[in-house]
């Protein structure tokens, strides 16, 4: 089974008041310079590790990449383009492989983006998160508005033929017509892929305390909930399908990357804090980027715990994340039991409320039970 390959690039120009995610303000370029290396030799540790093994995790080859962070257009080209080539070096890399960097406004130069086109980058997902310079303000985004726009055009003329932007609805303050504004602007522009997202305020967060604090208004869930539902209707009628519960795309343009998580496909994670499945288990490194590079420096090694995963349970709430659903034949030709059966009161339970259909032999969210996917997803684990 082809796998991807996930590399997380922790730092960013500024820390957004809503990130819990490990990252560094990216302030002494020496530093930046040492993680790529201890990036590239984890990459290379892998290999030397596996190289031999008979059942190798890495003997199926890659078909998807993805530059995660953080801010990973931060990077030079040339630090890029080192750790692409160490990816190169250590697994067979399809050559029509989707290669996504993630990308955040006023972060790259036209120049920057032709040489990550040449590098084989073919796919921008583009943190956008709102255009109400406000909201951006709020969020401490470190860009506005022009700048989204700006960019936006830079990718198209370097030639991104595979724009992702990203959207944020339920933030604090904003209102109906704030986010159909986002939405028509999001649409106006074309880009082939929307990931929208309902915004979670995580504990240890400047935006939690700004919210405990009373110096912001908390979110309106049952607002959230008619963004959500005009959201969906919305892009609809623009000609994007609904693939999973917060992404869109025209068809063809589905996240290839992120697909393979939520069908449980392996996808090997290097860098700070970057989490791996195999399989059968899933692994994670270090959370602190200086002890990662200490640790990665000293033995090539950051791993910091190992589990071996429910897959059948995971493999219900994961799927059930996708618009198609559970297939109810593979799943038991995978893992023996019926579906259907083995959760026979939890699944007539939530049809009866709405959440969930059998259509065409998947189990399946209905448009209600996207909405209320977290209580449906209660029930499988």
């Amino acid at each position: 089974m082809a796998a991807g390959v996930y590399l997380h690039i922790p730092f960013c120009k500024s820390r957004c008041s809503y990130c819990d995610f490990a990252t560094d303000v990216y302030r002494v370029a020496g530093v930046v310079e040492r993680y790529v290396n201890a990036l590239c030799r984890e990459i290379h540790s892998a290999a030397a590790h596996e190289a031999g093994q008979a059942d190798s995790r890495f003997q199926d080859g890659i078909e998807t990449i993805y530059l995660g962070g953080g801010t990973p257009s931060l990077l030079e080209p040339d630090q890029t383009k080192a750790i692409l080539s160490a990816v190169r070096e250590t697994f067979d890399v399809s050559p029509d492989a989707e290669i996504t960097m993630e990308m955040n406004p006023a972060t790259v130069t036209p120049e920057k983006l032709a040489a990550l086109r040449e590098m084989g980058v073919n796919r921008a997902s583009f943190g956008v998160q709102t255009f109400n310079d406000r909201d951006l303000k709020l969020l401490a985004r470190g860009h506005d508005a022009n700048d989204a726009r700006s960019t936006f055009k830079m990718l198209r003329d370097a030639g991104f033929a595979n724009i992702s932007f990203d959207l944020i609805a339920g933030l604090p303050g904003q209102s109906m017509d704030d986010w159909k504004a986002n939405l028509e602007e999001a649409v106006a522009m074309q880009p082939e892929h929307l990931s929208l997202y309902l915004l979670e305020i995580h504990e240890g967060t400047p935006l939690a305390e700004q919210v405990r604090s009373g110096r912001r208004t908390p979110i309106d869930e049952e607002l959230a909930a008619e963004m959500y539902e005009l959201m969906v209707d919305r892009l609809t009628a623009a000609g994007y399908e609904q693939y999973e519960i917060s992404n869109f795309a025209r068809p063809g343009y589905e996240s290839r990357h992120n697909t393979k998580y939520w069908t449980l496909e392996p996808v090997y994670g290097f860098g700070v804090s970057a989490h791996s499945f195999d399989g059968k288990e899933r692994y994670a490194n270090i959370r602190d980027t200086a002890e990662y590079v200490r640790s990665i420096e000293a033995a090539g090694d950051a791993e910091d715990f190992r589990e071996r995963i429910a897959l059948a349970s995971e493999s219900i709430f994961l799927g059930l994340r996708l618009n198609k659903g559970v297939h109810l034949e593979e799943y038991s030709r995978r893992f023996g039991p019926d579906l259907v059966e083995e959760y026979r009161s939890e699944i007539r339970y939530l049809v009866d409320a709405g959440l969930l259909e059998t259509v065409d032999g998947y189990l399946r969210l209905t448009r209600k039970g996207r909405l209320f996917s977290n209580e449906v997803f209660e029930r499988f684990i």
